[in-house]
């Protein structure tokens, strides 16, 4: 039986190693967000046939993530099959790209039924487009900047470091104090928590940030850190709504500081949705380039295809 453990920040270089084996624009494959929402998701991992699986249960379901690194992926799933079979639980695979639906359909023809869940998808935006704001169907967010810059003269942007993640703590309870009634607010609590866990752990996560000041006060602050190759994702970003433009100027801004740092990046991922309206209106606002797809994969048969290739026997 697979050993899964509660994941901790000296699981880091372990798990990183299977990240950038994958070299995934998908969220989901992602370190920080491992950990940050990990007690929210009871998120726990282990190392199956040298690949990296993470364990989710969400609302009493449980879930197993696809299998990345180098190892051997039909093996992997094997072995995930066994395991399930032992413990008499489903077996559902979470999180399925495209890409690793397809690794599945050819490892495993006919095998699995594969569901969508939209609420997760990814949204991927040129990071060109976001620096610059370019072409008419970003008029709208121009325009937003265009009243930031005639309404605050005095306005600077600046990189996060120890020296003021204190701020964006204080900007993130003010942030709280205003709008916490107007959203739902087990969400914001869910998120507190993870904002948390990401300030506290700033440098030893990589994380990079920046923060957006109006006559000397901070008003909004981004947090973020590069993905794989060419993509960054941002896990965090909040503005006192009553500064107009303040969101689309931290955006622009972040975007051009992270262009400077990593002229490699091409995408920038600003995550899911989760099915909230507004933030599906929002992030459709900015029309991305295309979206990364999320599936639970099933088993039509479970059993059918144990046989087919031997299981190994090491896992973490």
């Amino acid at each position: 039986m697979i050993d899964f453990r509660q994941i901790r920040l000296s699981d880091k270089e372990w798990m990183d190693k299977h990240f950038k084996a994958e070299d995934s624009r998908s969220s989901d494959f992602n370190f920080t967000n491992m950990l940050i929402w990990g007690d929210y998701f009871n998120l726990t991992a282990a190392e199956v046939c040298d690949m990296l699986v993470v364990r989710t249960v969400d609302k009493g379901v449980i879930y197993y993530s696809f299998p990345i690194g180098t190892g051997d992926v039909k093996a992997a799933v094997l072995k995930l099959l066994e395991h399930c079979e032992e413990k008499a639980e489903p077996f559902k695979l979470r999180g399925i790209t495209t890409e690793n639906a397809e690794k599945i359909d050819a490892l495993f023809p006919c095998l699995f039924d594969f569901i969508p869940e939209r609420n997760y998808f990814d949204y991927i935006y040129s990071a060109e487009k976001l620096a610059t704001l370019a072409g008419k169907r970003l008029h709208a967010k121009r325009n937003h900047i265009n009243k930031f810059l005639s309404t605050y003269s005095d306005w600077s942007f600046e990189p996060l470091s120890e020296e003021n993640l204190a701020i964006c703590q204080q900007v993130n309870k003010e942030w709280i104090l205003r709008y916490g009634n107007e959203d739902d607010s087990s969400a914001i609590e869910n998120e507190q928590v993870a904002l948390e866990k990401a300030l506290s752990n700033f440098a030893a996560l990589g994380l990079e940030g920046g923060l957006l000041r109006v006559n000397g006060d901070v008003v909004a602050f981004t947090i973020g850190e590069k993905l794989n190759s060419d993509t960054y994702v941002v896990h965090f970003e909040k503005a006192i709504r009553e500064v107009n433009g303040a969101y689309t100027m931290i955006n622009r801004e972040f975007v051009k500081y992270v262009l400077e740092k990593h002229p490699e990046i091409v995408y920038i991922n600003r995550e899911d949705d989760t099915g909230a309206e507004n933030l599906r209106r929002a992030k459709e606002s900015y029309y991305p380039e295309f979206m990364i797809e999320k599936y639970v994969a099933i088993p039509v048969n479970q059993g059918s295809a144990y046989d087919e290739v031997s299981i190994c026997s090491s896992a973490r």
